[in-house]
């Protein structure tokens, strides 16, 4: 248990796939306009995160470590995760149509996360078992949905501040990610992994 525990924390604050790895940068930048696309996109990535993790570690351990065919892992967890968005967009499509206009043209992009193919090959090259591998997921998940909804909170502030010409934007949306992946930096003497 204390090890689930310890592998929930490093995901989330110590090793986050965002700040930390920068995957899975561009619905990072592209998404956290608003907090309610934001958080919308979270909780997509985290299923999907979640269940390609969990998907992946299965098939990797009774197909292809069994029968040789670990060249065909990146084929097989794009494949996976793939499969994991469509269901998400027709869900999301169908039950609020709403989100699926805001997030427009990222939630097919939840296919090219290189967060969500980042966490299948780190659950695999950090030999987790399959409640690892689960926790592993889920955490990254919600690591990717804490880092998306602060992102989103400030940049909604900031659109009532003054803000200098030259740091409208882009350029202020990137200082910001600086600071925040600094931020998070504080939390790496916590856990060593």
């Amino acid at each position: 248990m204390k090890n689930l525990i310890l592998i929930f924390i490093s995901t989330v604050l110590v090793n986050n796939l965002v700040l930390t790895y920068f995957l899975g940068i561009c619905p990072f930048l592209g998404v956290s306009g608003k907090l309610e696309s934001a958080f919308g996109m979270g909780m997509a990535v985290t299923f999907v995160m979640t269940l390609a993790t969990s998907i992946s570690w299965l098939i990797y351990h009774f197909l292809l470590e069994r029968f040789g065919l670990l060249f065909l892992e990146y084929v097989i967890f794009i494949l996976v995760i793939a499969s994991l968005v469509q269901i998400v967009e027709m869900f999301i499509r169908k039950f609020s149509p709403s989100l699926y206009q805001s997030l427009g043209i990222y939630l097919p992009l939840i296919t090219t996360n290189c967060a969500i193919l980042g966490a299948a090959l780190f659950m695999v090259t950090r030999n987790y078992d399959f409640l690892e591998s689960v926790v592993f997921g889920f955490s990254g998940g919600i690591g990717f949905s804490l880092v998306l909804l602060i992102m989103a909170g400030i940049r909604e502030e900031v659109n009532y501040a003054d803000i200098p010409y030259a740091f409208r934007g882009a350029a202020l949306t990137l200082i910001i990610a600086g600071l925040l992946a600094l931020v998070f930096m504080g939390f790496s003497g916590l856990i060593s992994s």
